[in-house]
């Protein structure tokens, strides 16, 4: 993963280490979340994570991930087989996942076109091109405003369980519920309950396998306390 927190600088480059495929696919998805986030970009986790997944097409060959433009573009690079009909990649329906894909992701033909329904409807793009050479390489980008005053980021009544449980999403990433009891010491329902509270504030929300990672706002929560 490569991300430019400045244009004009060599990017900081993060190495994602190799792991079955479902806890791959996870993993790099929240890295590249918790990298978009820092930058202050607003492309959703769940866009993220549908691009991410269409690595398995190419097998994982060679993949690259550049964040720039603040977090709010990210380039998907790999030296898979390609897209020959790129059209059809972003309608509903068209796949090429074959079975042994389909033990992993959907692959009913639905992630690509998601992303460039809510992109087209948040002022964003998605783009599909060819890579050098072989592979594909997916762009998408949002264009989002900066306000000219940034609203004051207001820090919900937290107990020292949800305090020390959202410190915990901020350096973990994606958590589940044993995890969480076991870094609280707490029991299975105490650890819900928790769980429960910081999604009624809107600080986490569920990614993958029952597991949850933080917010937007709960990344400025969580940088706040």
């Amino acid at each position: 993963m490569a991300v430019y927190d400045d244009m004009k600088m060599a990017p900081r480059v993060i190495k994602v280490d190799p792991a079955p495929t479902n806890d791959f696919i996870e993993h790099l998805a929240t890295c590249i979340n918790e990298q978009r986030q820092a930058l202050g970009g607003a492309i959703p986790y769940t866009a993220v994570r549908e691009v991410a997944e269409n690595f398995i097409h190419a097998r994982f060959k060679e993949i690259v991930v550049s964040i720039f433009d603040g977090g709010n573009t990210i380039r998907f690079c790999d030296q898979g087989p390609g897209i020959v009909n790129k059209d059809q990649a972003v309608k509903p329906g068209f796949t090429s996942a074959v079975e042994p894909m389909k033990d992993y992701i959907r692959g009913v033909g639905s992630g690509l076109p998601l992303v460039k329904e809510y992109l087209e409807v948040s002022q964003g793009t998605i783009t599909i091109e060819d890579n050098m050479g072989n592979g594909t390489v997916v762009t998408i980008s949002l264009n989002q405003a900066k306000p000219a005053m940034e609203a004051p980021v207001i820090v919900p009544p937290l107990t020292q369980r949800e305090h020390d449980a959202l410190l915990f999403f901020k350096s973990e990433g994606a958590v589940g519920n044993k995890e969480l009891m076991e870094y609280l010491s707490i029991a299975a329902s105490s650890s819900h309950a928790v769980l429960r509270r910081l999604e009624e504030y809107g600080l986490i929300e569920k990614s993958y396998k029952s597991k949850r990672i933080l917010t937007d706002l709960g990344a400025a929560v969580a940088q706040q306390i």
